[in-house]
């Protein structure tokens, strides 16, 4: 995928004044004249043509071109993102662009597997097992004769990061031996838990390198929510004004220079994590059977689970539901989560207002299924539309989706007084651009083969 930038055309000069001659151009400083004026707009047209050539717009073009002719040398890497709620596999294929260099993405492949790496906690060979059986759906993709210098890593993400240490260390160690037969490029550190700071950087930097925006100084906010962790990532306008991001700021290379960008990882402060928490909420240690006020009176005993562990939910009886009328109390519920949710929040995003936010994983999903946007397109929604559609599920009895109350609750919560964003602030919803997932994997990828390039040049 090519990328715009705002390199500005070389503009033709005015034609100069004609200060004598004859009024006519029959004569012979006529036909100079138009013989300079012919080799100026030549000359001129020229010199478009070539700078034409170095500017974003004119890659696609050129880069086709090279494509259709066979010149393009495809290069891939596989990236397994091993998440809280569910293991995905991203197959990626780029190439080099014709004129600059840089990588530029033509296909991915992306499949998924239930339940999480986590969820194998104590069954390390099982866990291995279902990452084996993404890796075969990546081979498909992957030429044999490529299969040796394909990068393939696994990242795993907040799942294993809140196992006990002994357990999530089993699990890497499992797919380190996978890995060794697989046919794939693999180093000492393919398999490992990642750090949250990288896992915002790589999703900031992919829904920027798929809008298009990396190249221009008007980058978009990354908003990322998984099942156990929330990332914030965006590159502040005046880094200086607020001190507390100094902690928290990484330069992020792009294609030919850098940007400064604060991001941080809010574990804890996932879907899946704040209903743990909110559930649990006054219950004893070993409780499996919990009854919640943020889930409707008409739900009992509905599995959910988190980690290795099961619970069964049901809603609790409050003044304001009836028989006729069931309901849920909504004030009662939101101040549970921000009691579950706000201390998470350090440092708190506070310039995050003054961008432009795009949101996806399970900001999109929730959206989605409550009608917010269009589930194929995706779309743009307001901070206030959150807030309203929370209230209104919240007050209807819905079997079917009997956490949607407390997961909207929690996302409106998360985004007013956790980020500190108006009602009115515009959110952009993806799950994918141009037909590429959003997942930080691609920004992964990406790093992962620049960076192995980089490393053969200097060697």
């Amino acid at each position: 995928m090519q990328q715009q930038d705002s390199s500005e055309r070389t503009q033709p000069p005015a034609g100069s004044r004609r200060k004598g001659g004859s009024k006519g151009g029959g004569g012979p400083g006529g036909s100079n004249l138009r013989f300079s004026f012919i080799c100026l707009v030549v000359s001129a047209s020229l010199l478009i043509f070539l700078l034409g050539a170095y500017t974003d717009s004119f890659h696609p073009i050129i880069d086709g071109i090279a494509g259709r002719l066979g010149y393009h040398e495809k290069i891939y890497a596989v990236v397994i993102d091993a998440g809280s709620t569910g293991s995905r596999v991203l197959a990626f294929e780029f190439h080099h662009g014709t004129l600059d260099g840089r990588l530029v993405l033509d296909y991915e492949l992306f499949e998924q597997s239930k339940p999480g790496l986590s969820a194998f906690a104590g069954r390390p060979e099982e866990g291995a097992a279902s990452i084996g059986k993404l890796l075969d759906l990546a081979k498909r993709v992957v030429p044999e004769a490529k299969l040796s210098q394909t990068p393939l890593v696994l990242k795993a993400t907040a799942g294993l990061r809140l196992l006990p240490p002994a357990q999530a260390e089993a699990l890497l160690a499992a797919c380190r031996e996978l890995f060794k037969s697989s046919g794939f490029l693999v180093n000492a550190q393919a398999v490992e838990i990642m750090d949250g700071t990288d896992e915002g950087i790589f999703s900031w930097f992919t829904v920027n390198f798929l809008l298009g925006k990396l190249t221009g100084r008007n980058t978009v906010a990354a908003l990322d929510l998984g099942g156990g962790s929330t990332q914030v990532t965006f590159a502040p306008r005046d880094v200086s004004q607020t001190p507390l991001y100094k902690d928290y700021m990484h330069r992020v290379p792009t294609f030919s220079s850098y940007v400064e960008v604060f991001t941080n990882s809010y574990l804890g402060a996932g879907l899946h994590a704040i209903r743990h928490a909110v559930f649990t909420h006054r219950a004893g240690e070993n409780q499996t059977k919990l009854s919640s006020e943020c889930v409707n009176p008409i739900i009992h005993e509905k599995l959910f689970r988190y980690g290795t562990g099961q619970y069964y939910i049901s809603g609790k009886d409050n003044p304001k539901a009836t028989a006729e009328n069931p309901v849920v109390d909504y004030e009662l519920c939101a101040s549970i989560v921000k009691q579950k949710l706000l201390p998470t929040l350090k440092p708190k995003p506070v310039t995050l207002k003054q961008h432009e936010i795009s949101a996806f994983s399970y900001f999109f999903d929730r959206a989605i299924e409550t009608g917010l946007v269009d589930p194929m397109q995706g779309g743009e929604t307001t901070v206030g539309e959150f807030v309203s559609k929370s209230r209104e599920v919240c007050a209807e009895a819905n079997a079917d989706q009997p956490f949607m109350c407390v997961d909207l609750v929690f996302i409106s919560t998360l985004l007013e007084d956790g980020y500190g964003l108006k009602a009115k602030t515009p959110l952009k919803l993806y799950k994918k651009i141009d037909g590429h997932e959003i997942s930080w994997a691609l920004g992964c990828a990406y790093n992962i083969l620049t960076s192995r390039e980089n490393a053969m040049k200097h060697k």
